[in-house]
């Protein structure tokens, strides 16, 4: 029973709540420094600490001064209370300290292991994570697994959960670099949004490994499965908040808002909290005022143990340090099994004298009792209720659309697919989930707060290389919602080898089946060798030069979002002028090759690459099938052998797939690849054999070769494999 994961037991056991791989951003940023662990009673040393460098385990001369008087911690209690043993109420303060208060996880296991009681539990920052999973009824082993499990790494990079991409809104990659967003609101107040960490992936791991115990507690932290209290900061009142009550995912997140690094929540009583260590990141005055317990175990990550220099006891401390944390920082949340080691190295070697002081034993199975049938008290897993707030209420219906269910209720799968198609939204942002036990409905609601984001974007982007293909990219890009969102956006690119400009208008329709219509209308032009610059100098040598022109647009759908089926429509023409003969003279006119029509196509397209360019994980897959119809005409230059004006007409149809995989190595930096093409086209022989090259498809297995005029790799039929 002990491995089954508290998720497992209280919600799928009932049917499926959080069969959820945990996942969460935990501080990725904090204060650096030592471990200690100290048993106290009320000479326990005020937050802050002694840097010895290491993991300095402060028990046994504090333990001395407690000497078990419990009038020296509970007030009223004196010499003629109860016995000690059977009085005895054990309190554990976990402080903050980023990756390193996994420690906090092996202090946890050694403890529970060896019958030691825990009957309150405060926590800052990370202890708040710990200690919250703890008394919210998970195990030690069951919160080990979950800090070991693979998507852990995904939550603490804040990376994007592969299965988790949705395209649906994603327009096609462009060359942009960086995008600088501001929101515009109606009055034309105009704010930057600042990026910090991607918590997305924290924000509903949290709430969906918390909410079974919420529910069960009333939303009262007294009646978890351990007493909790975490602790927050409101910096505008300079104060520290103790947080007794009301959603445990919020109290968690609130104390864990490092402030450039995680954003803070709007709680629903409308205030931002911020990392509960700003003030106080070791509170065990806290405890003593909110519990009262007779011993205190604090654990501290963090900088400082003492707010004074401990004169005549600095030497003793320095005898008790234990193996450090020296080698570690805040942010190496990779080598999670060592941290955790080293906590439960750090509370094996002064078990005895904890056993010690502390005489009352917890029996292991009876524990474990009272743990499942805390868990099996959750209510049943349904989610009666999707509900967006935060935007106008025509934008939180629009938001609303995204959740999909199948029946009366939604299940799991349903809320975490519209999380997530909501979030690959970038009109929307700051979004945060909340999972709420509603008793007059007797089932959950699901909410979700939302702010505008950026609808007014400019993007810019450069290439510089010793080839003459250097190329400078800007766009600008303006959306508007109401019941539909509306996007307007125009680019241009400039340079030697390429100059291209397109405008287009965007209207997406939510739903079971979303859609977009999209028209657009695009210009391109390339020379190929062209040495001239950026300013335009005419070039002496250029072989081919083309230019295409297209009018048209596009209609899509996205069945769950996370592939894209679209129809293109459109009229094109297309000029090319190229030279028959690899000598060309400055005096020379070039052939020219005009082909206009119209074409449609049918496009089945996914993307989960990480990168634009040189991706290291992902996969993308396309399928096309195009047809094609206009006139060819021709107009010979005096490198031709054929000197008179011919025209033809032409159609065929196209068929393309393609698909390229990346495997990321040990590193994550470093990927090996591979991918395959398969390209069958009708097209006919156009009036030369150089305009038939200029109309057909082109291979381009590398960056560089779309810029190279290559015959081989151009063909109607074609088929490749290779590596990456």
């Amino acid at each position: 029973q002990e491995n089954m994961s508290f998720v497992a037991r209280a919600w799928v056991a009932k049917r499926e709540f959080l069969g959820y791989t945990y996942s969460s951003v935990f501080l990725r940023a904090f204060l650096a420094a030592s471990v200690l662990a100290t048993v106290a009673g009320g000479g326990v040393p005020a937050p802050g600490g002694l840097a010895v460098g290491g993991l300095p385990l402060l028990l046994g001369p504090l333990l001395q001064r407690c000497e078990f008087r419990l009038s020296d911690v509970r007030a009223g209690r004196g010499q003629n209370s109860a016995p000690l043993v059977q009085a005895q109420k054990v309190g554990l303060v976990l402080s903050g300290g980023g990756a390193k208060g996994l420690a906090h996880i092996g202090v946890l296991k050694q403890l529970e292991a060896n019958g030691i009681p825990i009957d309150y539990i405060i926590g800052t920052s990370m202890g708040a994570v710990v200690g919250a999973m703890y008394s919210a009824g998970y195990s030690p082993r069951e919160i080990e697994q979950i800090v070991l499990s693979p998507q852990f790494q995904y939550w603490v990079s804040g990376k994007q959960l592969q299965d988790k991409t949705f395209n649906y809104l994603t327009a096609e990659p462009d060359p942009s670099g960086l995008r600088l967003g501001v929101a515009l609101d109606s009055a034309l107040h105009a704010r930057v949004v600042p990026n910090l960490v991607n918590d997305l992936n924290l924000n509903l791991a949290l709430a969906k490994l918390l909410a079974p115990a919420g529910a069960t507690c009333g939303y009262d932290f007294d009646k978890l499965f351990v007493p909790y209290r975490c602790l927050a900061a409101e910096i505008f009142t300079r104060t520290q908040v103790v947080q007794q009550s009301g959603n445990l995912a919020d109290a968690v997140r609130n104390s864990m808002a490092v402030p450039l690094a995680f954003r803070p929540i709007r709680n629903p009583d409308g205030r931002y909290l911020f990392d509960g260590g700003i003030y106080n990141n070791f509170p065990t005055d806290v405890m003593r005022r909110e519990f009262q317990p007779d011993i205190i175990i604090g654990v501290n990550v963090g900088d400082v143990s003492f707010k004074k220099y401990p004169y005549k006891k600095d030497d003793e401390l320095l005898t008790n340090a234990l193996p450090d944390l020296a080698g570690i920082g805040s942010t190496d949340f990779d080598r999670v099994r060592t941290l955790i080691g080293r906590g439960d190295t750090a509370t094996q070697r002064k078990l005895a004298l904890i056993r010690q002081r502390i005489g009352r034993r917890v029996d292991t199975l009876e524990l474990q009792r009272r743990r499942l049938a805390f868990q099996q008290a959750a209510p049943t897993p349904r989610f009666m209720q999707v509900r967006v707030q935060g935007l106008r209420a025509d934008q939180n219906s629009y938001a609303e659309k995204f959740f999909r269910r199948d029946g009366k209720t939604y299940n799991l799968d349903d809320l975490e697919e519209g999380y997530y198609r909501l979030a690959a939204d970038d009109y929307f942002r700051n979004i945060y989930p909340r999972i709420r036990y509603d008793t007059a409905r007797q089932g959950y609601v699901f909410s979700v707060d939302a702010q505008q984001n950026n609808n007014v974007a400019a993007e810019v982007g450069f290439a510089l290389s010793t080839r003459p293909i250097d190329n400078l990219y800007a766009g600008i890009e303006f959306k508007y919602l109401r019941s539909l969102l509306y996007s307007v956006g125009a680019n241009v690119s400039l340079g030697r080898f390429y100059n291209g400009i397109q405008g287009n208008f965007r209207v997406n329709i939510p739903g079971r089946l979303p859609v977009f219509v999209q028209p657009q209308i695009t210009y391109n032009q390339w020379d190929y060798q062209n040495t001239g610059g950026v300013l335009g100098r005419d070039v002496l040598s250029t072989q081919v030069r083309q230019q295409d022109t297209k009018i048209g647009g596009q209609i899509g759908i996205s069945p769950r979002y996370r592939a894209r089926i679209t129809l293109d429509l459109g009229a094109f023409y297309n000029v090319d002028n190229y030279s028959n003969t690899s000598v060309v003279n400055s005096s020379d006119i070039l052939a020219r090759t005009s082909f206009k029509g119209g074409t449609a196509a049918v496009r089945f397209a996914r993307n989960s690459l990480n990168r634009k360019q040189y991706a290291v994980a992902g996969r993308r897959y396309v399928l096309s099938l195009r047809g094609v119809t206009g006139e060819e005409a021709y107009t010979p230059g005096t490198t031709s052998l054929l000197r008179s004006e011919a025209g033809r007409h032409h159609q065929w149809l196209q068929l393309r797939a393609a698909y390229e995989r990346f495997v990321p190595l040990k590193n994550d930096k470093q990927a090996w690849g591979y991918f395959g093409e398969l390209v069958l086209s009708g097209q006919g022989r156009f009036y030369t054999y150089r305009s038939s090259l200029t109309s057909a498809p082109v291979f381009a297995p590398l960056v560089d070769s779309r810029t190279l005029f290559l015959d081989n790799y151009r063909s109607p039929r074609y088929a490749a494999v290779g590596l990456r």
